[in-house]
């Protein structure tokens, strides 16, 4: 080949994306969260109740309650409360990252040793500023047996409720394993009919139209990639983003037979989904609704949010099948299964606080789907 005709062979451009980095495994976590204010409430009131039945013991019952000593004591059982819970909750992940016997031994020696520093602390504060800090011409010194005493009670207590604690956060991690496994399950995979369209879509266009065919590669990878990836929440343009991807390749099959109405509001990008909720709906739309009339039809997404939810609708016209004098929907069997899907990953991710629902009327098949405002 000479140069000349080098010099005009058109290579195909290529277009380049960065790839998406994989995102950090995070560490399950040694105990629950103590710095949420449900825990922080929580712990406080348990705190209280401590210092309570603490005084009653210290005062020989109820007829001898003293308040001053009730004051004194719940002031310190508190600062130990919070002082604890702000230490573990700032190592709950480090201590998920150690085996379950070191990640006891360092919580129960914390907070023994946070009991012992605040015990020594509250001894020279009370008696220094009752000016009792120097007795004569001697120094104060320290309540050994009342050192001992907070100690001893400070052991049994916080390694109960370390155990406690311990025990019901590996039941949450427990059932989140859980829930990850049945989302895993649930989490629509692109059908075999799809992948083969494709291919067969690529191959045709290899020669003819490079560029287009290095487009559906693109598109295709994409789409492989985040069916591939593991069952999470992703940002709602990420997940349009893939609807559009999905829908480019079914463009260049079908042609003027799909139609497209895209309905984006004002919508915040970042709210989270999970993700490929949209993605097999619009799949569903082309292959049950689309595909089998003879003209195709439009496929119209409206996604908009208030201050309380976010609201996707898909419609998608279908073929009605007369039987028996009457009219049927030929897809409303396939849809249904894809619904249930979808409605089942929703409750584990949202609970009732999202919910999944269809309709079909006069040849136009709905699906509604609402969710909170999650970011």
């Amino acid at each position: 080949m000479s140069s000349s005709q080098a010099s005009n062979s058109k290579a195909p451009t290529t277009r380049t994306r960065t790839p998406r980095p994989a995102p950090a495994e995070p560490a399950t976590p040694f105990l629950p969260d103590l710095c949420s204010s449900q825990s922080v409430f929580l712990l406080v009131l348990v705190a209280e109740l401590l210092a309570v039945l603490l005084t009653i013991s210290a005062s020989s019952g109820l007829q001898h309650f003293n308040w001053d000593k009730l004051a004194l004591i719940s002031v310190q059982v508190q600062w130990i409360v919070v002082f604890s819970a702000v230490a573990l909750c700032r190592l709950r992940f480090w201590l998920g990252r150690q085996n379950h016997v070191r990640a006891g031994v360092v919580s129960y020696a914390l907070v023994l040793a946070i009991t012992l520093v605040l015990c020594v602390a509250g001894q020279w504060i009370i008696y220094g500023a009752s000016g009792m800090a120097f007795v004569g011409d001697q120094e104060f010194s320290f309540d050994g047996w009342l050192l001992l005493n907070n100690m001893v009670i400070a052991a049994i207590l916080s390694g109960i409720l370390l155990r406690y604690l311990y025990l019901q956060q590996q039941l949450r991690n427990q059932q989140q394993a859980e829930m990850q496994a049945r989302i895993q399950a649930l989490q629509s995979r692109i059908r075999p009919h799809f992948l083969f369209n494709s291919m067969n879509s690529i191959a045709s266009l290899i020669a003819t139209d490079p560029d287009t065919a290095e487009r559906v590669v693109e598109d295709l990878s994409e789409l492989f990639r985040a069916s591939l990836a593991e069952p999470t929440l992703i940002p709602l343009g990420r997940e349009l983003e893939l609807c559009k991807h999905y829908l480019d390749i079914e463009q260049l099959r079908l042609g003027r037979r799909l139609q497209l109405d895209w309905q984006i509001s004002s919508c915040n990008p970042a709210i989270k989904i999970p993700s490929l909720m949209m993605q097999p709906l619009v799949e569903n739309a082309i292959f049950h609704g689309i595909e089998p009339l003879p003209k195709g039809g439009k496929i119209t997404v409206k996604v908009s949010q208030n201050d309380k939810q976010l609201s996707i609708v898909i419609t998608n016209p279908y073929l009605l099948v007369k039987k028996n004098n009457h009219q049927s929907d030929a897809s409303a069997r396939h849809n249904r299964m894809a619904l249930d899907n979808i409605r089942r990953r929703l409750t584990a991710h949202f609970g009732t606080a999202a919910r999944l629902s269809s309709s079909a009327e006069n040849g136009v098949f709905t699906t509604y789907i609402f969710c909170p405002l999650t970011l």
